[in-house]
């Protein structure tokens, strides 16, 4: 055996190195191989001198540290600082790890490295003593019985309750003797259990160290709190060996969270009513002259009929058509404009949303101002509700109109707007691609004392009565909410514009509606049965006469409790078509329900008008289930119908 340093006495080394046994103490080469061993390190490490010496050091360690370079830089900085000194994991010849607390000093003759000496000792069951210690601490702070505004308490792995504190007793309703043992689940709601919320919790807790929600909860009189909950994994040694649970009741937070957002949308609710109110006057004198239309076109039909004057029938017909569609698209753009609805974005064509506003702007806004429509050709597409921008729009148009009460020019502009990093800094926005809308006016304007103010809610300049300071404010939280900027530009008597930067979103929204086929011949129907469901004699008439024409088999009634009696019975039937809007107990949709319990993959067709409890938009469809709108082309429902059962019959 070598002993790199001469001066030490060979048998006094010996005898060091032979007596110690709680001690692995050992010298390396320069390059980390080692050149001698004592019987500590064989106790220790379970290698043999015969076995280890000439191999290198880094052999102790585990195959993280290998791999992270640790033996390396522990000889480094030795060699360097003039010591190295840790605790870590080793591993012995066997496999097994302990934990090692390890000093390296170099050793050099002359100045020169010459080998290292190492000591390493056996700390795991101090170390396993110490984590037990912090462990049970850790127990004692969170169990602490002096915190009643947390629920705090264990849970073993199988998701049982092994103790409970005071506020988990105050909070839940359970005294300590009544629940440990017991599974947590019984903390949660009937409809988070068919949902496997436990589950998921305890194992994003168990994968991820940790999981927190809030949610509803239950106390121990089935009264619901709403809860914020955390799940820690518990480790002794590296091993899970439970869950650490924190419970908060926050339901006052939360009841005052609700009813804040019920508060702002009954003000936003409000501010588009009002907007609806605006509207009635005209769209009532609009409506009568539609009527006249379309009566006056019956009462001439009829007459010529009755004269056997059959020239020029169609003419009549026409404009009778012309009105009642005319009549359609208002009514459907009034009742999507004051329909409650949350905001759903999509990707939006803004061009065929102003062209599809226009007529409702028009009536608005009345002949003493002049609308101009300039929309740009190739504009980009958008991703935001449509819904909500129609309201936007009809609110600054609403707001343009009262500005010019003599009369004026309104024009509405649409345009592409590619801002760099420096010109995004005056709408405050990211840089990037935007559609610019833009209401301008010819009317009175602002001062920049009213500009400065003109989004905030409540303010206007408008006669009391005549305005909620809405409309501006609630135009400025919907565009900010779908990520874009409002901005006004106004001096007094030079008029007033607001642009609206709506985020560019790339593709192509749809905006051209499915034309109509005039030249395909009606699909036939012979062989299919067609169960007919409509309160309105007149609506069950057209479609039962029409259907019967192209050779359908026609059942009808005129409530849910008539058609539910017949789908129940063993007639065979292809297709149900029904209103959502039904007397009769039930509406449409649960009486489809129904019908599939007993006919499975029955193929549902839904006939609509606006009905506000059963709003067909609310329903999630199923598969075989179809909706078409009310007022609708004959032909527009002999295709979907035609359609429908040409698709595979579903298990």
């Amino acid at each position: 055996m070598t002993f790199p340093d001469p001066s030490i006495s060979r048998n006094a080394y010996e005898l060091l190195i032979q007596e110690v046994a709680d001690y692995a103490i050992y010298m390396l080469s320069p390059d980390g191989r080692v050149i001698s061993w004592n019987p500590g390190a064989e106790r220790i490490k379970g290698y043999t001198a015969d076995e280890i010496i000439g191999e290198h050091f880094s052999r102790f360690y585990t195959e993280e540290d290998r791999a992270a370079g640790v033996p390396g830089n522990v000889l480094v900085t030795a060699a360097t600082a003039g010591r190295f000194r840790a605790e870590a994991w080793r591993v012995r010849r066997d496999g097994s790890r302990f934990w090692a607390h390890v000093v390296v000093n170099p050793i050099r003759r002359d100045g020169e490295l010459i080998g290292f000496a190492k000591i390493t000792r056996d700390m795991t069951e101090q170390r396993q003593a110490q984590q037990a210690a912090l462990e049970s601490e850790r127990r004692f702070r969170l169990l602490v019985q002096g915190v009643t505004d947390y629920a705090i308490f264990m849970l073993d792995l199988g998701g049982h309750v092994t103790n409970w504190n005071a506020g988990a007793e105050r909070i839940k309703g359970y005294a300590a003797s009544d629940i440990i043992g017991c599974h947590f689940s019984r903390f949660y709601t009937p409809e988070d259990l068919a949902a496997g919320v436990p589950v998921v919790a305890l194992e994003k807790a168990r994968r991820e160290g940790r999981f927190e929600a809030e949610g509803w909860r239950l106390r121990k009189n089935g009264e619901r709190f709403w809860a914020s909950v955390v799940i820690d994994a518990v480790y002794d040694d590296g091993q899970l060996v439970g869950f650490a649970k924190i419970t908060r009741d926050l339901t006052e937070r939360r009841q005052a969270q609700l009813q804040l957002e019920q508060s702002r949308e009954q003000l936003f609710q409000a501010q588009k009513m009002e907007a609806v109110g605006q509207l009635t006057g005209g769209l009532a004198h609009d409506f009568n002259n539609l009527l006249a239309g379309i009566s006056g076109s019956l009462e001439l039909l009829s007459a010529r009929i009755a004269q056997g004057r059959y020239k020029d029938l169609e003419r009549f017909v026409a404009v009778a058509q012309g009105a009642a569609t005319r009549a359609a698209a208002l009514t459907h753009r009034l009742l999507a404009f004051s329909r409650r609805q949350a905001l759903d974005p999509c990707l939006t064509d803004v061009n065929h949303l102003i062209a599809g506003m226009e007529e409702l702007v028009r009536r608005t806004v009345g002949p003493a101002v002049e609308l101009r429509m300039d929309t740009a050709d190739g504009l980009w597409s958008t991703w935001i509700d449509g819904n909500q921008l129609e309201n936007a729009l009809l609110n600054l148009c609403i707001n343009a109109r009262d500005a010019m009460p003599d009369g004026g020019r309104l024009t509405v502009t649409t345009a592409n707007c590619q801002l760099d990093r420096q010109a995004a800094q005056v709408p405050d926005l990211p840089a990037g691609r935007y559609v610019v809308l833009s209401v301008s006016d010819t009317g009175t304007g602002m001062t920049p004392d009213v500009m400065a103010r003109a989004f905030e809610p409540f303010y206007t300049t408008k006669p009391e009565g005549q305005g909620t300071g809405l409309g501006l404010s609630m135009v400025y939280g919907f565009v900010r909410q779908s990520g874009g900027q409002v901005r006004i530009s106004s001096r007094p008597g030079q008029g007033t514009s607001i642009c609206l930067y709506l985020p560019f979103h790339p593709g192509q929204a749809d905006a051209s509606e499915t034309p109509t086929d005039h030249g395909k011949p009606p699909p036939s129907g012979a062989g299919r049965t067609v169960l007919v469901v409509d309160d309105e004699t007149t609506v069950r008439l057209l479609v039962t006469e029409v259907l019967h024409d192209l050779g359908y088999t026609i059942l009808e009634a005129g409530d849910s409790e008539g058609g539910l009696r017949l789908l129940q019975s063993d007639v065979s039937i292809d297709l149900l078509v029904t209103d959502v809007g039904l007397p009769g107990g039930m509406n449409g949709r649960q009486m489809a329900d129904a019908a599939r319990s007993v006919r499975p993959g029955l193929r549902v067709l839904f006939i609509t008008g606006y009905a506000p409890n059963d709003d067909i938009s609310r329903i999630q469809m199923e598969p075989g289930m179809h909706v078409l709108s009310k007022p609708f082309a004959l032909e527009a429902l002999t295709t979907q119908i035609a359609s429908i059962l040409s698709e595979e019959r579903r298990p």
